[in-house]
Order: C-alpha cells, then structure tokens, then sequence
C-alpha cells in the first residue's frame, strides 16, 4: 500500500528520495537526521528552531538511516555547541579567554585605520599666498568620511569657518615655510570671490586637525585638484569592499588564520609605503591595498570572535570590541596633535599591526571550521592543544568527543562556497535581507549626518571640527550602548526592527514636515527639529549597520560564514561609499539620495519580519542547518492559542499523497494522508 510505503521512506528504508526542502526551510525528518545538530537549541530564549533529531538506531534495522549515516560524520561531531565546546570548557577556559582578548586588542588599530581619513584628507582652509585682503581666499568645503563597519560611524566633517584655527601652529603652506610667518586670516568671501581666485599658483593652508600639514596640503589638491581627494577616499572604500568580498572567499576555504596573518603582513607594506607616497595618484593606489588587507583583517576576527563563542557570550563579546574600536576614533584627534605631520600619523597608525606578526605561533585556527569543513586530523591535534593549555583532563569528556573524533579521521575535508548559497530556499533570503539592511543604514547614515551639518552657520558648535568629531562618535557610542539593552530584551530581529522603525520615522518627518511652510513655526525651529531628527536618524541607522553584521554572522552556517560576512560588509561599504559620490558632485542629487534611503527603510521593515531570530541559538555549522532556521512570530505564543504556522516537529512528509491517490481503491475507509482517521 501507499502509506505503508511512505512510511518506510520516512523511516530511512532503501529507495527513498529525498524530498525538497519546504518554503520556512524545515526539512523532512530522515533528511535532517544527518545534517542538523544535536540538541537544536541552546537555551529558551528566541524565535527560531532547529529541527529536533529521531532517535538513533543503532542496530541498522529496517528505520536506520544506513545512507545518511554513511553520507555524514558522527552527529556529535556537528554539534559542536552542544558536545565540543563544553568539553573544552565553554568561554570559562582560559586559553580561550587569552584568545578572546587578542581578538579585541587589533580593535583599537583598526579604528585608528578607519578613522585615518577624517585628518589625513581633511579640507583646510586655503588662501592665496601674499595676496592682499581683498583678494584673499579661503575655501570651505564639506566632506564625508567612512566610519568603522563594526561600529557603522560615517560622521561626515562639518564646513569650518577661519576663526576656528587660528593658533599659529596650525597654519601651513605648500612650500613648507615656517607658519610663524602667516598672516592672520580674514573671514572667508563669498563664493564668486573664490570662483575667481582659483588661478592662485601657491597657497597657504590653516589646517584644523591638528596636523602642520596633510595630504591636501602637500599636493594642492584645492579647486581644480579638488575632486581628487574624493577619488582618494573611493580607493580606501572600493578597496575595503573588494577585500571583504576576496577574503571572506578565500577565509571559507583555506581557514581564517592563513587570511588574517597574510592580511596583516601586507597591510605593514602597502600602510607604511603609503606614508612614502611621491604624488596623489601613488597614494591613492596604494590606499586602495591598504583597505583590502583592512577588510581581511577585520572580516576574519569578526569570524573567529563568534567562532570562539558559546550562545550566549556572542554579542557582548562583539559589542566589546566594537567599544575598542571606539576608543581608537575617541584617541584619533591627541594622536593626529601629537605626529603633527601626515607622514608620521600614517606610520605610526600602522606600525601597532608589528605586534600582530606573533600571531603566527600563538594564534591558532578556528576550531569550529575544522570541525565544520571535516578536518578532523588538524580539529584533533588542535583540542589536545587545548586541553593541554587549559590543563584538562581526558575524564572529562562527558559525551565522548574524542573517541568519536578517531572514528572520523579517515574523512577527507568538505569545503564550501558561498555560491552554494544560491541553491537554498532560506538561507540566500536571509543574507539578502541583511544585506539591504546594512546597506541602508550605512547609506542613509550620510543623509542624516549631511543634514545636520548643514545648519553649521546657525549652531556654533557645530562649526568646531573637534565638537563636530566627538558628537558624531559620542552618538555611535550611545547608539552601541542602546544596543546592548534593546538586544537583551527584544532579542536580534526585535531590535533590528525597532531601530530600523526609528530610521524611518526620522527620516520620513524630516522629508515630509520640514520641507514645507508650516503656519506659526519659524525657522529657527524648522532647524532644531531638523538637527534632532537627524541626530535620532543616526543613532538608529549606525545600530541598523552594525547589528545587520552582527546578525548575518549568526545565521550563515560556519562553513560560508566569512562569504556572508563578506557581503554583508561589501553592502555597507556600497553605502557608505555614497557619501563621497555626493560630495564630489558637489552635493547634487543629495535630496533624491535621501528620499531614495527612506523608501529602503521602509521595504526593510517589512523584509525583517523574514529574519529568523538567533538569540541562544546553536550557531549553524553547515548549509542544512542554515535552512533549518524558521521564521517565527515576533510576539510568542499565548497558552492555549493554536498557531497559524506549523512548526518543524509538526511539518509531515507528504510525497507519496500522489501515490495515495493514485492506489485509492486499497485504502482502508478511515485511512488519511498522513495515517488512519480516529473513529
């Protein structure tokens, strides 16, 4: 009969056919049997289920899966949240803690890196040199800057008046002649004054970051040179979004350690010979190979962070290094006064990465990947490295890890690449929603930041470039700060939602209600609710940003874990990458860049609503378990209330309903598709 047949298949009998994954990503039973880890969740908390496992038979009777079993390693083996990382002590080891801690130190070099940009291409002020008062000039411009995709700052620098620089050691010129010598500046002409002055051949320059001179000073890039200092920050920017693309790549299939060791070493090259740039273009070509060992530096330390990580230490660990890496922008303006010259501040930013060459001996690979990609000779040799530093006993092995460990040796690696990927139903849905995710935020960002600078003139504080500076990274702290406790309580896809909900409300009241004439509300009060929607705007798009990261990291399965993080982190350099666009077509388009952002806010929400919710969940190893995640109600269940989706444990195998049918005459009168009707 045909319901007697289904059953066998669904008990693993010889012939079965596997059957298509369905739409929430759950797969038949016999088929998760071999692919989704022991024990699914590891703690209460959160949306999305892995599907349970059958008991095993061990026998190998008629519901063995003998095929699957044969197909797969031992069940233990994958369940490495459940089974190996608590036989190696969790995050209460200490070598993984030492481990841990390493992770976080490059923090701090990676934010002095990221925020290189904000000194070392910053617009002084210029004026013809020995020209007259009348004829004097002085160019302010407002320029962007990319920010730390692990904190997802873009603070933009604000349009500078002369009277902010006017301590003597500030002043330089093209020449290098002593700044003791120039003249007090005057206030700043209008624009056609400037327009007609660009014909100067030397200039003298008042530099407001704290340098004597920078890369716009030595080279003078102002007026008709100007644009190249926009082609400088895309090299940075295209550099990092080719890295994160290439690495995360080659991250998933020869280990993270080989990338981020390479990484640093060539990131000590091209870093330090930029400091020995001749001209603009080598500069810019070289700032290009910088930002690509950048991303592979700080991909692969996002990876191996989550990687070390039991399920609930994932994001206070990440948030940590994020708060480092904070500190290193909080550092950047003493840093930049102290070298005084650009050439020292690019050196010493990079000489720190020196101290990263002893990772080679104390720094081992992931341990999660090669238990995820089937190493299980080098997985093996590494846990007897940890045992050893972490003086473990072999009693301790509860569940029997390592003589399931020797029975798999034989096996030979099973890599992958993130283009496999798009043969999923779930998984590819989910990358792509965080993926428009960061982008948006990262993008929309900009608009945010360029509409609160725009009221320089009528807010004095903010024509200062350091309280410019500390306010843009005062609210990517706060914002990292609101983090922590929204994602405590409302859990990953709650919290994204929450903040993306605020990024378009403030950008929907800016667009819709300050750009019209409203009867009893005066200008001066347009522009105050413009800077708090504005300052709430970027708040909420830098936690958008930064927990989109976070969250792709948790859902993409160990073995394509740095090709996701990749992309992820390519979308938010794609918009971060606008905010120079714009600027160097003189802030054209800028209104239809905003309006563009906030209908993206508003397709987000919606998409997610798709997202799975990660919290306390067992971080999938392989691709099946990525498609085990399930899109849950944001809002749990009532006691009692029947729920409109079913869940994995109650989805059924209905592939021989055709055959059902097809036999009907056979069938018992009580029989149903999935058994006999109660009488």
């Amino acid at each position: 009969m045909a319901i007697d047949r289904r059953r066998e298949a669904a008990g693993g009998g010889p012939g079965r056919q596997p059957a298509p994954a369905e739409e929430n990503g759950s797969l038949p039973p016999g088929d998760a049997a071999a692919s989704a880890p022991l024990g699914g969740r590891a703690g209460s908390g959160g949306g999305a289920e892995i599907q349970p496992l059958p008991p095993l038979h061990p026998g190998g009777g008629p519901h063995s899966s003998c095929c699957s079993v044969a197909a797969a390693p031992s069940l233990l083996l994958l369940d490495y949240d459940g089974s190996v990382l608590p036989f190696l002590g969790g995050l209460g080891g200490g070598y993984q803690k030492t481990l841990v801690l390493l992770t976080w130190i490059p923090a701090l070099f990676i934010g002095f890196s990221q925020f290189s940009d904000s000194f070392l291409l910053d617009q002084p002020n210029f004026w013809c040199r020995g020209a007259g008062k009348g004829d004097e000039l002085a160019g302010v411009t407002a320029t962007g800057r990319w920010g730390d995709v692990g904190n997802g700052t873009s603070p933009p620098t604000t349009p500078f008046s002369t009277a902010a620089w006017g301590a003597p050691g500030n002043r330089s010129n093209s020449s290098g002649a002593d700044g003791g010598d120039t003249p007090p500046l005057p206030s700043p002409p209008d624009k056609g004054d400037n327009a007609s002055n660009c014909d100067c051949h030397a200039w003298d320059y008042g530099i407001r970051t704290g340098l004597v001179q920078n890369v716009v000073s030595k080279w003078d890039l102002v007026c008709d040179n100007a644009w190249k200092v926009h082609i400088a920050k895309f090299s940075l920017l295209v550099g990092l979004i080719f890295g994160y693309l290439i690495t995360g790549c080659i991250a998933d299939w020869v280990g993270r350690r080989p990338v981020l060791l390479f990484s640093i070493i060539f990131i000590l090259i091209f870093g330090l010979t930029v400091a020995l740039s001749v001209n603009v273009t080598m500069f810019s070509t070289l700032r290009f190979f910088e930002g690509f060992c950048l991303a592979g530096i700080i991909l692969t330390l996002y990876a191996l962070r989550i990687e070390l990580c039991p399920p609930g230490k994932r994001f206070m660990i990440t948030m940590v290094a994020s708060f480092v890496a904070m500190a290193g922008q909080f550092l950047m303006p003493g840093l930049a006064a102290l070298c005084r010259d650009w050439q020292v501040l690019q050196a010493l930013i990079i000489c720190p990465f020196l101290l990263m060459l002893l990772y080679w001996s104390i720094f081992p690979e992931s341990l999660r990947w090669l238990m995820a990609t089937q190493q299980f000779e080098s997985a093996k040799r590494l846990i007897l490295h940890f045992t050893q530093k972490n003086c473990m006993s072999p009693e301790s092995d509860i569940k029997g890890v390592m003589p399931e460990l020797e029975k798999e040796l034989s096996r030979r690696p099973k890599k992958v690449c993130i283009v496999k990927v798009v043969g999923t139903r779930n998984l590819w849905k989910n990358i792509v929603v965080l993926c428009v995710n960061s982008l948006t935020g990262f993008g929309i960002h900009h608009c945010f930041a360029r509409s609160m600078m725009g009221h320089e003139v009528k807010v004095p504080l903010l024509e200062n470039f350091y309280a410019d500076y500390y306010t843009m990274a005062s609210i990517a702290l706060a914002s990292c700060l609101a983090m922590c406790v929204v994602v405590r309580f409302l859990g990953r896809r709650g919290g994204l939602l929450l903040f993306m909900i605020l990024t378009a409300l403030a950008s929907l009241l800016q667009l819709g209600l300050l750009n019209r004439e409203w009867p009893g509300m005066s200008d001066s009060v347009k522009d105050k609710f413009s800077i708090a929607f504005s300052i709430v705007g970027m708040f909420a798009s830098h936690a958008v940003g930064s927990l989109s990261v976070f969250f792709c990291a948790e859902v993409t399965p160990t073995v394509i874990r740095c090709g996701g993080l990749g992309l992820v982190l390519a979308s938010a350099g794609f918009g971060m990458l606008t905010a120079p666009i714009i600027d160097l077509h003189n802030q054209k388009g800028y209104f239809l860049h905003h309006i563009i952002f906030a209908c993206c806010t508003l397709i987000c929400i919606i998409c997610i609503l798709l997202l799975p919710e990660s919290r306390d969940q067992n971080l999938p190893e392989n691709i099946s378990n990525g498609e085990h995640y399930t899109r849950q109600p944001l809002l749990p269940h009532k006691k009692g209330e029947q729920p409109l989706l079913l869940t994995n444990a109650e989805l059924k195998d209905y592939s021989g309903l055709h055959d059902a049918a097809a036999a009907g005459d056979g069938l018992p009168e009580g029989a149903t598709a999935n058994g006999m009707k109660a009488m």
